[in-house]
Order: C-alpha cells, then structure tokens, then sequence
C-alpha cells in the first residue's frame, strides 16, 4: 500500500520529535525548534553532486594555506598583517597556544560550507569548522532513505560512521574513546549530538555526550563516566565555540590535557582557522600570487570563483594615493568607508558579517543585509562596525542572490502539499579521514524567497539532498 503525504508527514515529525530534534505541542502544531516539513528530498544533478564532492578537496587545502600562512606570517616569512589581520581581538594567550609547534599541522576534521544556489551555480559564504546540524542531517537522511530515494552521503557510510572515523584518526587510532563536550552557548544543538552518540553506541561504539563540567580531570587524561565505570577519553570533539572558554567549566584543564599529549582535540584550538575575514585575505591582490602558488591553479581558480569579494572593515586611514581594493562604487574605486554612507538600496547589495571571535558570529546573529534594511540603520552598521576594530573585527562581503526555485510543504492544518517560492543553502558535510575530505551528506535549507537571509527557521523548509537518475 504506497503511503500518503499524511503518512510520510507524520513518520517524519514523529521520528524526528521522539529524538528531540523537532517539537510539537499538544495539538500537534509546530512548536519552538521546528520548520516546514517537506515529504521529498531536494534533488541535484549528477554533475552538481559531482562538484560539490569535488569541492571538499578545495576547501581541504584552503585550510592547508590558510594555515601554512598564519604560521609563516607569524614568523615574519610572509607579511606580518596576514597574522595581524587573524589574531585581532583574540587573546595573547589563545594566540600563542595555537602557535604551538606540536599543533601546526592540525586542521579542522570537519568542514561545512554555505553554498548558496545561484543563477550561475554556487557561491561559498562562509566556512564552519565547529558545525552544528550534522547530527540532524543524519536523521533525516535516514529517513528519507525509506522512500527509495538516493540519498548523498549514504555511500561514503554515512554522517555517524564517518565522524567517527575522522575522530579516531585525529587520535591516530584505528579505535577509541570519544567525547563529544556540548557547551551551554551551543545547548540547542545538544539533542541532535545525543542522537549521534546514541546511534554509534548502538553498535558498540564508545562515544558519549557531556556537558563540560560532567569530564572528569587527573593528571593522565580525561575521563567520563559509563555507568560506574570511569572511561579515558582519547579525543573530544569540541563542540564549543573559542570566544566562550572563559564560559566553559574546566577548559583550562581540557588545553593542558590537549597540550600534554594526554587528549586529543577537533577542531583544534586555532582561532585563526574559525575567521570569517579569511575570505578578505584571499581576495587581497597583494596576496594572490602566494594564494595560487599554494593551492594550486585549479583550486585557485575554483575558489576565486565560488567566494564572494570580501573585504576588513578597517578603520585605519588609507593614504592619499591608495585605494579599497576591489571595491567599487559607481564606477570608481573606494578611498574611504565612508563613501558607502548614502549608498541607495539598489547599490548596497552587500553583507555586514562579525569576523569569528564573536557571540554573533554563527547562526546568521550578526548579520545585516545592506538591502534588507533602512539607510539609517545601514551607515549605523557600518559606523559601529568600523568603531569596534581591531577590538571585533567584521567584514564586507558582495551578497551573491539564490535563485528561485520552488519547494514544497506539507501543511498539517489542511492536509495539503503547499508551494514555496524559496531561495536554498545547501551546507554539504565533509569529514577528513586519512587526509582525504569525504563527503557525509548535504543538508537543503529552502527559505521563503523574499528572505534575504538564508538559514534554519520556522518558514524554512529543511531536507537532505538526494541525487537525481
């Protein structure tokens, strides 16, 4: 008997709730954490899927450089204000520790970009290396699978099976003991950790999810509790942001446990690696030389195509003879911040984004869209923007319009499919193991169109992604 759209809509909701991923009330309306459920998957093509893939290998090695030139900066081998740029705001002592020599070749084991879909393909917005919504992914994945689609990610083994394959290759063991440490500033993604660790110990696999105040320190390594029995920990995936740590309950112990060799720690605690105004440094001309030398012509290529022009808010004078460089206002180059004042709605097609060490730095908080709102409240982003550098660093960046497309929902009140015009984000999920970036799944934001920012809410329609044929 094939199931009816009330049938798929209510396994759905159902499954999804009773893994405290999405809330009802008692009538059976949506409540706080919840968006439009749609009943299929959202489908790409062959050749997009194939580019996404390739993509992890891209962004793989933008964090390679990345790295390799913070480092090299730091050192004086490279100019000094590429550190500069990336240490502002950040304390000296976070600073130095994530110049240790024991930790210069640690990356991120998870990268998860923002793609927006464009008219003319894709375009990267931003770059998270402590993601949330991967747990989520994996359910939902799950069960849109029963429907015979071909959902992505499920060939590679799937979110659960590769997370923890990336964490116990960041331990250098074939097995092991893993942590996921849930910090209050990140509580509303603790149910969908738990879920992940759940399926994981299902099959016998020592993964647990704690508060941080729940590890338990001695001076040999890091412990949790398995019922009454206390299990050494041999890697934590930090799922707390580097700004909070004054925050987080025992983290000076989880560093020394890390420095000492005692634990190890994804992603690692670089704060250089988790900034946003690292777009601004690719785009810099006076860089760009070293920028293809150290990805490559393809990726360089790729990548000068896919990230949005971004540029540091910076206060500091430019002198007379220099220009922003990139930015261009009615056909003439830029010398000071302030001839973006009275740009007219049509002309400020840009974002305003907090540059990483920031509370508002995730979850679309301290983003303004210069045409989504007023030119008074448009100068006093800027204004304020500009008064908080080098303390809190933002950054410009063009904003890059999704295409329409149309999604569709089930509506619960009157058991119909409802069409939505919607603008999508696809934020694809690629774990490094041995080295390689391999993809997990690709969860599908589909937001109503006149949104302008694209992200998890009520209105939005959230799904992984299948692949077409």
């Amino acid at each position: 008997m094939t199931a009816t759209q009330e049938d798929i809509y209510s396994e759905i909701t159902t499954s999804l709730s009773g893994a405290g991923l999405y809330s009802v009330d008692a009538s059976g309306s949506a409540g706080e954490n919840t968006w439009r459920i749609s009943t299929e998957p959202y489908f790409l093509s062959i050749g997009e899927l194939e580019f996404i893939d390739q993509l992890g290998h891209h962004l793989l090695k933008f964090y390679t450089v990345l790295n390799q030139f913070y480092l090299d900066s730091a050192k004086g081998k490279l100019p000094r204000w590429i550190a500069e740029y990336l240490d502002f705001g950040k304390p000296q002592d976070l600073i130095d520790y994530g110049r240790m020599k024991r930790f210069k070749n640690d990356l991120p084991g998870i990268i998860r970009p923002d793609l927006i879909v464009t008219e003319d393909g894709f375009s990267v917005t931003e770059l998270d290396s402590v993601p949330g919504g991967f747990g989520l992914t994996a359910r939902l994945m799950s069960l849109y699978q029963k429907d015979g689609h071909k959902i992505i990610g499920h060939e590679n083994g799937g979110i659960p099976e590769l997370f923890y394959q990336m964490a116990t290759g960041v331990a250098g063991l074939p097995e092991g003991a893993l942590g996921i440490i849930v910090s209050d500033e990140a509580e509303d993604y603790r149910s969908e950790m738990v879920y992940l660790a759940g399926l994981l110990k299902q099959k016998g696999v020592p993964v647990y999810t704690v508060h941080p105040r729940e590890v338990i320190f001695k001076e040999d390594g890091l412990f949790v509790l398995d019922g009454d029995c206390e299990v050494r920990l041999d890697v934590i995936y930090r799922f707390f942001e580097l700004f909070d740590l004054k925050n987080i309950p025992k983290s000076e112990l989880f560093l020394y446990s890390n420095k000492k060799g005692r634990v190890k720690t994804t992603p690692p605690y670089k704060p250089f690696l988790e900034e946003k105004l690292s777009f601004a440094l690719f785009h810099h001309p006076a860089l760009a030389p070293f920028w293809e030398k150290g990805l490559g012509p393809e990726t360089f290529a790729a990548l000068s195509h896919l990230i949005p022009k971004t540029w540091v808010l910076d206060n500091r004078e430019i002198p007379p003879h220099g220009v922003i460089p990139g930015l261009v206002v009615n056909q003439a180059p830029v010398r000071d911040w302030r001839e973006l004042f009275p740009l007219s709605q049509r002309q400020r097609e840009f974002a305003v984004k907090p540059s990483g060490f920031s509370p508002l730095s995730w979850g679309s908080r301290g983003v303004v869209i210069g045409h989504d709102v007023s030119s008074a409240e448009w100068r006093e982003t800027l204004e304020n923007s500009l008064a908080q550098f080098p303390q809190q660093p933002s950054i410009l960046q063009e904003f890059h319009k999704g295409k329409t497309v149309v999604g569709s929902y089930y509506q619960p009140q009157t058991g119909t499919m409802v069409e939505m015009k919607s603008r999508v984000r696809l934020t694809p999920y690629y774990f490094v193991v041995k080295g390689t970036p391999r993809l997990g799944g690709i969860l599908a934001t589909l937001c109503p169109h006149d949104k302008k920012k694209i992200h998890g809410m009520a209105d939005a329609i959230m799904v992984p992604c299948a692949v077409r044929g």
